[in-house]
């Protein structure tokens, strides 16, 4: 009998893809087939001399990406010779997209180590700064003020971070920033870490946009990201520009 295994760890043995959350994108976006068959869950057992089809669900480094580049789509921002900081950096998503955007130079900061993708180490138009909390750069200078910033955080509102780094950024300069109501709302309205009541969802944003607006921030907007985050929150970004 032919042995069978899990449809994520076979398409990373295979090398079909680096890593197993790849996978597991691929397979949620449709994009694979074991003998004729879509595979339709990670989870799923399949033979392990199986026939695999495999396309990638994305370009990008992390899902990280497809937010930024449909982001992008609905708050069009000049980035080509730009200088940029993308604040929660992680694996680079954001980051990848503002070089394939023509940035002249990003800012990748993130409290983490060793996250960012090893396709994205060393490059010239990089400066990793791991371990790095963007509230300890207060009263700080950048070696070059950046006029393009994008912030993807977690466990931390916007609240805390946006006064740590406009401040940093030259005048003018544009924002697009994630709003993770799950970290801006009442932790009484979360549900196994979920926030599903769309009222939440729009006094959380609407919040966030009162206070850009008071950070002196201007023709603000605020929209769905293009996908939900991983754990199926459903997340907002805030465009802004400011000076």
């Amino acid at each position: 009998m032919t042995p069978r295994k899990r449809a994520d760890i076979l398409l990373v043995e295979r090398g079909l893809f680096e890593s197993r959350a790849r996978a597991q994108a691929a397979i949620e976006a449709g994009g694979v087939t074991a003998n004729g068959k879509p595979v339709t869950k990670a989870s799923e057992t399949i033979d392990a001399d199986a026939e695999i089809l495999a396309e990638p669900a994305h370009p990008w480094v992390s899902r990280g990406g497809v937010k930024l580049a449909g982001a992008l789509e609905q708050y069009p921002i000049e980035i080509e010779d730009h200088v940029c900081v993308d604040v929660g950096a992680s694996t680079g998503g954001f980051t990848e997209v503002l070089l394939a955007n023509g940035a002249s130079l990003v800012y990748a900061i993130d409290v983490g180590r060793g996250q960012l993708h090893s396709s994205l180490h060393g490059h010239p138009k990089i400066v990793s700064m791991e371990e790095t909390d963007i509230r300890s750069l207060a009263g700080k200078r950048l070696d070059i003020r950046p006029d393009v910033v994008v912030i993807d955080t977690s466990f931390i509102s916007l609240k805390l971070v946006l006064p740590a780094v406009l401040p940093l950024a030259a005048a003018p300069m544009h924002l697009l920033a994630l709003i993770k109501p799950q970290f801006e709302a009442d932790r009484k309205h979360l549900k196994k870490g979920i926030i599903r009541d769309a009222a939440v969802h729009k006094a959380a944003c609407d919040d966030i946009a009162a206070f850009a607006a008071s950070l002196g921030c201007t023709d603000i907007k605020v929209f769905p990201s293009s996908i939900a985050g991983g754990d199926g929150n459903v997340e907002f970004f805030i465009g802004a520009r400011r000076g």
